[in-house]
């Protein structure tokens, strides 16, 4: 099969790279080259998926020095502006990259991180000025992340080792993705296949921050005869955080089968469990950091009363992730595309707060004299412990029939989501040690039940339906393609906690219509264009659940009396060449309305997640990328994107308006930028990113906004020859932020006001608080050896 698929690229397509041609689920991929293809593909429905061909550099970790830009810049032919990253590039950067870290470079792409070597998910992801609440994340065919909060979790997909590709597509998801808050478009990631051939692969990392990792993969080849081939890895790493004291463990286990029979049936189960434990960051304001800068940080030592110390602000999250995408040929023309998939996720996030003895609240109720033993003047210093456990499953399946010029494919997807949060208190002893930081001892009220701030519970069941129609015309270069796909999203909220609202509804039905359209100029040129819509709920358990303050007994935040979905028309007009040199630009329109904004704060010491619904917005802009094939060596890159946007109407806050029509929004850097250099000569290489960001607003007035900031990274490494038993090993060192500059990288929380504002009304509107941050990550260095075997 692999044969007769790269013959019939190479009839169409002469170049130094393989078009696999076919209709491709995007939960699964075609193969070129059994032996080396690593999953370079960009799953988009009813495109021509490209890849590369065999040959190249021979290297352990899957780099075949093939990909314009040094990997940064796979050829792409769909209908829509989309960006990748293969393992020319993966393969290069530090092994503690997560997914999202490793698409910085790519236009619009804000990565907001709070460390250099991107072990930590409390970090954020913004394209075109939407955070990685408005994107769509799936891997391997499966949505994956937080449902609710739409955190992406990104440490839980993979160990980088074992990624083939990560895609984005800035404008819009694939009509067949199992997602349903895709307004920013959809960063999709896959594996890479087994080896036919037993082997394995090992690297072993150090680096600044007492950093280690060990990293071990067993390839079985083909087992017997069974056409079934597997391979199974197991990681450790650790790290000190960068500022301040504590730091990060994690365990990751991947394991994936790939069974071929016939004319093109493929199933691809896999399993992936994941086990972190991480001390948090503080967040500061701009006057906190103005004042301390990085020596803002949670207390090292504990005092009695000391809310801020480290031991009470961390997190854990196990989770365990499965799929089972499957690609059948039924008959001439026709395939049936199926991922069943479930994940279950174990968490809890802990900060520090007081309590009065006498004078505390479980919800609107006098608690009556708490059960506490370490008491000073009435007050005890207690740990927040906020544990949740969610699981989801679902299943995504469609046909597709290819019949002469028409391809028409039609499908259904279904997903449930099961999300329980209940927060307690530990009493902290007068060392600052607690009986336990996961909720088996909490602080009792005097009738013996567990105090608490919150208590909730959503169940959300998702129902996808979709057609879509794509006509090929004028031998193959005019694509014509129209879709529908009805989305249907309930949301059944409840609350234990006395005062709060008990149940909290929500329904919706979306429909959203997309067509597109691309034109092959020349093999090498292409133009195209496309409309299409899409939708978000609003983030976050507590857009639906009452909190309460133990202190006063009021509410600390309200469920969400707006809950109307964020929705989105976009259009799109880009142009692409492809050869020697490649080149991708992209014009874009954004209309939103009901637009939601997610942000974060302190509650009760504890970290939560709200919604801001901003209402109106538009965004204009223009993106483009440029990366060259090696040359002598030498592959470069550059991307950009300009941003405007606009606030489409003033905002009501209390019985007044704020008046932000015209205001610029949020989280959206005018201009941002990057640079890249990559040289691969098969012994040595390296390669240099310098990524530029400009100034951004966090608040809606405008009356507060965060610098800019430039980082830059360096890689370097030498490639030993065969070592006995060893294939292929080599040595790397991976340099981030070698200015070492401090920087703010995004926003953690934003407001709707900074400052005391009139309203439209002639009323004194309040500041609604100070923008927290995230603060960019210091200077970073891992050295790495690895090897084949």
């Amino acid at each position: 099969m692999a044969g007769k698929i790269m013959a019939q690229a190479r009839s169409h397509f002469p170049l130094r790279r393989v078009l696999c041609s076919g209709v491709i689920s995007f939960s699964f991929y075609t193969v070129c080259d059994k032996a080396h293809a690593q999953n370079l593909v960009s799953p988009l429905q009813n495109q021509e998926l490209v890849t590369v061909t065999a040959g190249g550099l021979k290297t352990s970790d899957g780099v075949r020095g093939k990909t314009p830009g040094g990997g940064l810049m796979p050829p792409q032919t769909a209908a829509k502006a989309i960006s990748g990253v293969t393992r020319d590039f993966i393969a290069k950067q530090s092994p503690t990259s997560n997914a999202l870290t490793l698409l910085k470079a790519m236009p619009g792409v804000v990565v907001s991180g709070s460390d250099s070597l991107g072990t930590s998910d409390r970090m954020n992801v913004s394209i075109r000025g939407l955070n990685q609440t408005e994107l769509g994340t799936t891997f391997e065919g499966m949505p994956v992340g937080d449902r609710i909060y739409y955190s992406p979790f990104t440490s839980e997909w993979a160990d980088t080792e074992n990624l083939g590709f990560v895609n984005v597509a800035q404008g819009s998801a694939d009509i067949s993705a199992p997602v349903y808050n895709s307004v920013g478009g959809q960063i999709n990631a896959g594996l890479r296949n087994p080896s036919d051939k037993f082997g394995g692969y090992l690297n072993l990392a150090g680096g600044t921050k007492s950093m280690n990792k060990e990293f071990g993969r067993i390839d079985t080849g083909y087992i017997g005869n069974s056409g079934i081939k597997n391979y199974t890895s197991f990681s450790h790493e650790s790290n000190n955080n960068w500022r301040g004291t504590g730091g990060q463990k994690r365990y990751h286990v991947d394991t994936r089968f790939i069974k071929e029979w016939g004319n093109g049936n493929k199933i691809a189960p896999f399993v992936s469990w994941n086990l972190v434990r991480a001390d948090l960051f503080t967040n500061p304001t701009m006057a906190q950091w103005k004042k301390y800068g990085i020596s803002y940080n949670y207390d090292g030592k504990y005092q009695f009363g000391d809310s801020m110390y480290q031991g009470f602000h961390f997190y854990r999250r196990q989770t365990v992730m499965m799929a089972a995408p499957t690609n059948l040929h039924i008959a001439k023309g026709l395939t049936f595309s199926v991922t069943p998939y479930f994940n279950y996720g174990h968490g809890i996030i802990n900060g520090g707060s007081t309590l009065s003895q006498d004078n505390s609240y479980l919800g609107n109720t006098p608690a009556g004299q708490l059960n506490l033993e370490h008491v000073v003047n009435g007050k005890a210093t207690a740990e927040n412990v906020d544990p949740y456990t969610q699981f989801g499953s679902g299943i995504n399946a469609y046909l597709t029939w290819k019949k002469g010029i028409n391809t028409l494919q039609f499908g259904a997807w279904y997903d449930y989501f099961d999300h329980n949060e209940a927060t307690s208190y530990a009493e902290a002893d007068a060392n600052g040690n607690v009986g336990n930081s996961y909720g088996h001892t909490p602080v009792l009220t005097q009738n013996g039940s567990i105090l608490r701030s919150f208590d909730g519970h959503i169940i959300q069941q998702a129902n996808g339906l979709f057609i879509s129609d794509s006509l090929s015309l004028l031998h193959d270069k005019l694509l014509l393609n129209a879709g529908f796909k009805e989305v249907m999203i309930a949301r059944n909220a409840s609350s234990q906690l006395p005062g709060t609202t008990a149940r909290v509804n929500a329904y919706t039905a979306q429909p959203l219509p997309q067509v597109s359209a691309s034109y092959k100029i020349t093999p090498h040129d292409q133009i195209y264009i496309n409309g299409t819509t899409a939708f978000r709920e609003p983030a976050s358990i507590n857009s639906y659940i009452d909190i309460y303050s133990v202190a006063t007994g009021k509410m600390s935040s309200t469920h969400n009396t707006n809950l109307n979905p964020e929705f989105s028309i976009s259009e799109e007009l880009g142009y692409r060449h492809t050869g020697f040199l490649n080149l991708s630009l992209a014009f874009f329109n954004y209309n939103f309305t009901n637009r939601q904004l997610s942000t974060s704060a302190l509650v009760n010491g504890t970290p939560e997640t709200f919604s801001i619904n901003a209402g109106g917005q538009t965004t204009r802009g223009v993106q483009g990328e440029i990366g060259l094939r090696p040359w002598h060596h030498f592959s470069p890159y550059v991307s950009a994107q300009y941003l405007h946007g606009s606030i489409d109407n003033n905002i009501l806050q209390g019985s007044d308006y704020l008046p932000t029509k015209g205001k610029k929004p949020t989280m959206m850097p005018t201009f941002t930028g990057s640079i890249g250099l990559s040289y691969d000569d098969g012994t040595y290489f390296g390669n240099f990113a310098l990524t530029y960001v400009g100034s951004q607003y966090t608040s809606l007035m405008n009356d507060e906004k965060m610098p800019s900031y430039e980082t830059a990274n360096v890689t370097l490494g030498y490639r030993y020859k065969d070592i006995g038993a060893a294939k292929h090993p080599q040595i790397q060192l991976n340099l981030m932020n070698i200015g070492n500059e401090h920087y703010l990288s995004g926003a953690y929380g934003i407001k709707t006001n900074a400052k005391a504002t009139t309203g439209i009304r002639g009323t004194t509107i309040a500041a609604a608080g100070s923008p927290t941050y995230y603060v960019g990550g210091g200077f970073a260095a891992v050295v790495s050896v690895s090897t084949g075997f």
